[in-house]
Parts: C-alpha cells; structure tokens; sequence
C-alpha cells in the first residue's frame, strides 16, 4: 500500500513525527473510562478505553465486506477498539469490584438482564471474539468453546426468562477463510441494464471479486445458539446462514429471523441484500414467511426500499409483529396523499397482515416505542421539505391516532429531548412512565449554552413538568433513572472532572430563573480526578453576533492558558457547514462553556497549547429550501465566515493577519471555499474533504438534486474547479483508506495537484492505512505536528512560531 507525505517540489518524504511534549502530555493522559449502566440503574459497569492503537494494528490489513470493514480471523468492525480492566460500581456507595478478564482482551459490549444482576460481555480476544457472563457480586467466567459470529450486528441477547442467552456463532468446523487467488479469477465487472440505479455507495466498501464474495459467506454464516448457563446446555437453531437478526417474542415461543440471501450484490451494502424475513417456534422449526424483500439497488435518493422495513415484535404483547412500508415508492418526491403505513401481523402468522395507521410523511422506523399501557404506540414523522417532526400517540387496538409534539428538527430550544426507557422482566423496552406521563430527557439550549434537564410529559395533555435543570454554573445530565425518584447524574465544571452521583428527587422550589423544578439532594458515586490540571487555565466564553443579513450566529471563543486581557492573538477558525430551513434555528447556540475541558486525537483545540485562540463550533449556516440550498452555498459561507471574523476582530482578541481555518470532511470543502473566494485567512488546513462534487452524480449531504438536474451548483461548491484562486497556503491531509463514500481519497489529491500546478502553496499528506478519521498513535501524532507546524510558519509567523518538531532544510 502507497503512501507519501508531499512538502514541496524540492523536498523528500518525511519520517513519522511528534509535536511538542506539551501536547503528547495532554495526548496521552489517561482517559476517563466508559461506562454502562444496568437497567436498574443500581449499578455501572466501567472500562478504560484503549486509545491509539500503533499503526502496526492497521497494517495487518482488513477485509472491505459490503459496507463494513473487519478484522480478519475476527469479523469485528476494524479499527473499532474495546475496554480494557473492566470492574462494577454499586451506586448506593460507590463500591468497586473488579472483574478478572485477561490483559490481552477487550469488552466491546455488555448485555445486562432485566434486572440489571448479571450480564453478558462481548469480548475481543487475540484470535476470537467470545462470551464471558459476570453479575455484579464481581464473578465473572468464559463460555469455553464458543465463538461469536459479530460481523452483520450485536451477537449476543438475553432471552425473555432472562436465564438463557441467544447468540450468534462461528458454525461448528467453519475453518479458515478462504485464500486470495494468486491472481484475480476474472475483472471487476458491474453492469446497468437501463433502470435507474443511483447509489452512492464507493465501490472499494463493497464486494466486488469471486474471493470477496467467499470472504463475505465466511463471516456472514452464523449459527443461532441457544445458551443455557446453568445447565451448560447449548441447543442449536436452523441450519448456518447469514442471519442479520434474530429476537425471541416477548413470551418467548417464536423466533423473529431476517436471513440475508444469495447471490451478493456488488452495487450496494449488505443492509440493502435480498432478505427472507420469517417467524420460526422456539425450537427453530419455521411457523411462517413474513416476507420475501428483493435486492434494494433502486432506492431513490433520501429515499427508503419498497416493502417491509423496521420489523420488531410489539414489546407489550406475547407475539405481535409490527412494521413499517413506503406507500410512495420509497421515493420523497413522489406526490402522494400518505407516504408510509403501519400494518400488524398475529400469530399464527397465515393471515393477511393488517393495516393499523398512515402517516402523510415518512415514518422514523427507529423512533417506534411502545407505552408500558398494552396498545399504546408512540411514533415519529418526518416532513423533509420542512425538517419538522410530528410525534404521535396511537392506539393500536382502536386504530386510533393523535398528536403529541411537534416541532422543527433543528430548534434545539424548544427541542423536548429523549425519552427513557424501562425494561420489562422479560427484556422488552417500553417507555419509562410515571402514571401517564413519560420521562423526558435532553440537552436544553439556551442562548447562554446547554443547560440539560430531566421532565415527565404527560401522553394525554402534553403538559410538561419539569424535575431537574442543571445549574447555570455546571454541566449536569442525567444518565439513568434508579426509582421514580432517583436517578444517576453526571456532573462537572470547567475545573471539575466528570462524576457520576446518586441524585433523588424532593419538594418543588423556585429557580433563579423563575422555573419551577424539584430539589434534590445528591451522594457521589465515583471519584475520578483530573489527568490534565493544565487544561484548567483556558479560558471560554460564548459569542454572539449577526450576519450581515441578519442571521444570528454564534462560536464558542476559547483562550490559551495565561491569557491577558488585551492581547490579540493568532487565531484558529473550526467550523462545519450545516443546513437549515430558517434564520432562527441557524442562529442557535450549540453546546455548553461549563464543561470540563478534554482533548484527544488530532484535534484543533491542541493550537491552545500553543498560545493560539481558538473559534469552535464557529456558525456555518446555510439556510433555506432543501431542494436549493446549495445554489447559495457559497454565497452563505463566506458571508458567515466574515462574520465570524468581524466579530473575533472587534473583540480585540484576533489579528486580523494571523487567523488560519480549518476543518475536516465537509469542513474541508468548507476551508478549500473559503480560500479561494475571500482572502479573510492567512492559512487553511483541509482535512478528509471532498473538493469535487460532480464525483458524486447523484447528491451529497442534502442535496438530493442530479449533477444533470444541477450542473451549476455541483461546481460552483467544488474548490478544484477553482484551485487557481487559492492564493493562501493550504495543508491538505486524507487517510488513504478512506471509506467514506463522498470523500475518497484521490479527491486530495486533484485538489492537491489543482492548487500546485496554479502556482499555490500546498502540502499533501496522506496517511497509511487510515479511514476518515484517524486513530493510530503514529497517525495522530504526526497530524497534530503537521498542523502546528503549518500554522506556525504561515499564521503565527516566524518571530512568534513555536517549534512544533525539526523543520526541513
């Protein structure tokens, strides 16, 4: 595999290189650990992330298998990593127990039952993925001779008398993969047979050889298991196939299965392949076909596939399928009276399935959530032209329907937030209830930043109580609830790390605000402290300002360590385009200045460090009709861009000669824009960008519009068709693996060689085995470097630059 980092025309590759110790200090602290909470909430399940990989790990290679990278020998998601030393923490004290797992695995998932005493663990071995199943008295022990099948999901799942598991394994006498021909058997061949066919999909994340398709058999092929740890029993189900899910009914007596089918596409992900959907009994014998979907390689555009979608069982009824199917053609343009319907099917599964609702816009499958009343169904739809959401109450017995809420899906204001969920003791979620009202929680933006609260919405009136806000001075969400009254709280500061508390409920008092909430008293669960006290000193506040016509806009200012009122500063600008339907949910403020400050990977906030101030979550909006914003997106950028600049100036805090820009993915074709239509900075750093949007025919982001339907606008966004207006320096970084689909990686390059053979000042970096973002140790690292290093020279200047590593000659 090829790789290179390009300097100039004069110079030679690089070696592998680290920016200051400052920044490896803060880099490599220790991270604060993952947890998963039981659905008791009585107690945390804890891990220490493992973080930056060498690059050796990535080296070893990957199997590229229909929409998904893996491990081979493995058939987990490459590059995703586990936790390491696991142990319980009881909630009522903060009591530590720790789990005896070996040094060399990882957990990657925890499945806890009912009543949140025992779990199951997915842990990544050296040469299998396997079962471990602990409870929280600390025991914990391996299911010898079993491998789990992960590839096509989560392979593990308790049963509903939460005393047996059903997982997913590598088939007795599976064997090796199959070997690589020394030679390809044939070319890669696709072919269009006159139907339109607009995928997406880059080609290298899909099967595209003989051998690709074996490969995919291999890890796809699993068998249903039943796991009976008390007895040591083991039952098999079915014969091996490629199962992409299985869920035992509520009361346990059938299987819901959905079974990939041959042969394997090469024009889209396994997601999308022919699917048998059935119903089998308990002792995998098949009750019924529920449907036979047919290969969805004609999907339209922000469209959805014909038939079946989003199948699950009715989680307050013994056996009671529930779906979803388009009434448009899955297509969201199609001019229709309903777009989706609701339809029914009981056991035993031979009649006809029966119509409950329909929606007139597209319904949100993942947003189905059954109510603890049996019949009880609340339900999202979504209007695109809009970008508004209705949420609906149904009764699935009357066939009745009514509105709950709704609202644009970007006024983060107003925004309701999630609601919580309650296992039942068979394993089925329903929504967490107090009486009839739901238990809501969410981030509540303020104009002066996230505020998160705690509610109870009542199902019937809509009416909203509030339980908790977070204080002003803090960042506190809730993370689970432990009773009605009680529920597990996160809690920091901009000094104090993140912990977690036992916070319960009391009588109703007035807020400084004027708003009435609960008080509550609180006791600590964990006591993690603070791995970089130097991060303490940055300073950061929320700005507000208006573009020119207008729009309100926003970016969170963060100052360097021992920063003095009055200076001005080399300054880093990070932003990432996001559309909008109107000014008022544009202007929006995101996030909240009462965290604690962390950083990792190869992020901006490092320029900190360095003595830079830093413009994050900097308002890129681009506001208006979905089906043409992006014939103003240029126009819009600049525009927000200069109003950001303007607004840092004023402050007294940015030179105006000394402020670079920079951002990654749709932020670097935001960068790779901006410096070629204004001459507001003095560097830019594009990271993982796309730069040529004709490469993607038929839409990217929100556009939904053709190349052929939109010629104008396809170029007039792409920053390679005017490379010879970059005029600043540019740093162009890409993993060379990049698999996603609307920024491969020789859109770098273009862009890279438009801008030199200008007469620009570019540099291109392309990193060895990396996807879209990057992870390894060597990886990062060197980003971090090249990053400080490009600033330094070209924004800081010399008299101010700060050496980042040894420069070339």
């Amino acid at each position: 595999m090829m790789w290179f980092l390009l300097l100039s025309s004069q110079s030679t590759a690089t070696e592998w290189q680290s920016p200051p110790q400052a920044v490896l200090d803060v880099l490599h602290a220790p991270r604060l650990p993952w947890v998963w909470t039981s659905p008791s909430g009585g107690h945390l399940l804890l891990a220490d992330p493992v973080t930056y990989p060498p690059l050796s790990e990535y080296a070893a290679g990957w199997h590229e298998m229909a929409g998904v990278r893996i491990k081979p020998g493995l058939g987990l998601q490459h590059g995703r990593k586990g936790g390491t030393a696991p142990r319980i923490v009881t909630v009522d004290g903060g009591t530590v127990t720790s789990l005896a797992l070996p040094d060399d695995a990882e957990v990657h998932s925890v499945s806890w039952t009912a009543d949140g005493t025992r779990f199951a663990l997915t842990v990544e071995h050296p040469d299998h993925v396997g079962l471990w199943l602990g409870d929280v008295q600390g025991r914990l022990s391996k299911v010898d001779d079993l491998a789990l099948a992960p590839m096509l999901g989560g392979a593990v799942s308790w049963m509903p008398d939460q005393k047996r598991l059903l997982v997913r394994s590598v088939p007795e006498g599976r064997g090796a993969e199959p070997a690589a021909p020394i030679i390809p058997a044939g070319p890669k061949v696709q072919q269009g047979d006159g139907a339109t066919s607009r995928s997406t999909y880059e080609a290298r994340n899909l099967l595209q050889t003989a051998h690709d398709d074996a490969l995919f058999t291999h890890y796809a092929t699993s068998q249903l298991v039943v796991i009976d740890p008390e007895r040591g029993k083991r039952t098999s189900l079915g014969e091996p196939a490629a199962y992409a899910s299985a869920e035992f009914s509520p009361d346990g007596k059938y299987l819901l299965v959905e079974r990939l089918e041959g042969p394997w596409s090469h024009a889209v992900p396994w997601w999308r392949f022919a699917t048998e959907v059935e119903v089998w009994n308990k002792r995998g014998k098949k009750v019924a076909s529920v449907a036979s979907l047919p290969l969805a390689d004609e999907v339209p555009i922000h469209g959805v596939p014909e038939g079946m979608r989003s199948v699950t069982w009715q989680a307050t009824d013994p056996h009671t399928l529930f779906w979803v199917e388009a009434l448009d053609g899955g297509d969201p343009v199609a001019e229709v009276s309903h777009r989706d319907r609701l339809m029914r099917l009981s056991a035993p599964f031979k009649r006809a399935p029966r119509e409950i609702w329909r929606s007139t816009h597209r319904m949100q499958g993942w947003s189905m959530a059954w109510g603890e009343e049996e019949g009880t169904l609340v339900i999202t739809e979504r209007e695109r032209m809009k970008r508004w959401r209705y949420t609906w109450v149904l009764d699935v017995e009357r066939r009745t329907a009514r509105p709950w809420f709704d609202l644009n899906e970007k006024d983060r204001y107003n925004a309701p937030g999630s609601p919580l969920w309650r296992t039942l003791p068979n394993g089925q979620w329903v929504l967490r209830q107090k009486g009839n009202a739901v238990y809501f929680r969410g981030a509540g933006a303020t104009e002066a930043g996230d505020r998160p609260f705690l509610d109870l919405r009542d199902l019937t009136t809509g009416d909203v109580t509030r339980l908790f806000r977070a204080d002003a001075e803090r960042y506190e969400t809730v993370v689970a609830m432990a009773g009605d009254d009680r529920f597990v709280l996160s809690s920091e500061s901009p000094t104090e790390v993140p912990n977690y508390h036992l916070a319960t409920l009391g009588e109703t008092v007035q807020a400084a605000e004027g708003e009435a909430v609960l008080a509550h008293s609180r006791a600590p669960i964990t006591r993690f402290e603070d791995p970089t006290p130097q991060l303490r000193q940055i300073d950061k506040r929320i700005v507000r300002y208006e573009r020119e016509d207008g729009v309100p806009l926003s970016f969170h200012l963060y100052l360097p360590p021992g920063y003095q009122e009055g200076q001005t500063l080399p300054t880093v600008v990070y932003a990432y385009p996001l559309e909008y339907s109107d000014a008022s949910t544009a202007g929006q403020v995101r996030g909240s200045t009462r965290r604690f400050e962390r950083m990792g990977g190869a992020s901006h906030m490092f320029f900190l460090l360095q003595g830079y101030a830093v413009l994050h979550r900097t308002a890129m909006p681009m506001v208006g009709d979905p089906e043409t914003v992006y014939d103003t997106f240029v126009d819009q950028l600049v525009a927000d861009a200069e109003a950001a600049v303007r607004k840092a100036v004023q402050l007294g805090i940015a030179d105006p000669e000394r402020i670079g820009v920079i951002g990654h993915s749709h932020g670097g074709l935001m960068v790779a824009n901006l410096l070629a239509h204004t001459d507001l900075f003095r560097a830019g750093i594009a990271r993982s960008g796309s730069y040529n949007k004709t490469t993607q025919p038929f839409g990217y982001q929100s556009e939904r519009r053709s190349l052929f339907e939109a010629r104008d606008a396809y170029i007039q966004v792409s920053p390679t068709f005017f490379a010879d207006q970059v005029d600043e320096p540019v740093l162009v970084i890409h993993g060379e693996a990049d698999s996603n689909p609307g920024t491969l990686t020789f859109q770098s390059e273009v862009f890279f060689e438009a801008v030199r053979g200008s007469g620009g000042t570019a540099r291109l970096v392309l990193l060895p085995y990396e996807d879209h973002g990057y992870r390894a140790r060597e990886s990062v690292e060197h980003v971090l470097w090249e990053q400080l290093r490009w600033f330094d020279t070209h924004v800081k200047g010399p008299a101010e630059a700060t050496a980042a590593g040894p420069r070339d000659p």
